[in-house]
């Protein structure tokens, strides 16, 4: 079964490698020594720190198998490429919502870097599904479990 294609644009990318280089170069070999010393206390088998350690040893090593598959299967959106006639990866979007007129900023991003407290929804989330691909002053539907929200398109940036 092929591996899933991780979108990423350039910042994510560094976050992402930088995260990685973090969890190897430094949480591993604090979690070793919290092991060394939850060790030290005594017998193991009623250890409640070091169970906690190898959870976190067990959290960590899992996070750095799942960094490194991502940046395996990683495509990076290059800004230049960024078309802003229609909504894309990597565009920037500005939003109107119909029916209270309010209106949003949202950055499109793959799955991996998305970030709603910071305005940045996924390709795969249903906005960014519903405005993947349509132009400035479009109206679009999307599908929530209140219902439907409708926007429109204000303006498409890089």
């Amino acid at each position: 079964m092929a591996e899933k294609e991780v979108i990423l644009t350039q910042e994510g990318l560094k976050k992402l490698e930088e995260e990685l280089e973090h969890l190897k170069s430094v949480k591993r070999r604090e979690v070793a020594e919290r092991i060394k010393i939850a060790i030290g206390y005594g017998d193991i088998s009623e250890n409640s720190e070091y169970e906690d350690a190898k959870n976190e040893q067990a959290f960590v090593e899992g996070r750095i198998i799942t960094l490194e598959k991502m940046l395996r299967n990683a495509r990076i959106i290059n800004n230049d490429e960024v078309d802003t006639d229609a909504v894309n990866v990597g565009s920037i979007v500005i939003l109107k919502d119909l029916e209270f007129g309010d209106i949003v900023e949202y950055s499109i991003v793959g799955t991996a870097e998305s970030d709603p407290f910071q305005n940045k929804i996924s390709n795969e989330s249903p906005v960014g599904k519903a405005i993947l691909g349509k132009r400035k002053g479009a109206i679009v539907d999307v599908n929530v479990p209140a219902g439907v929200i409708q926007y429109e398109i204000v303006d498409i940036k890089k």
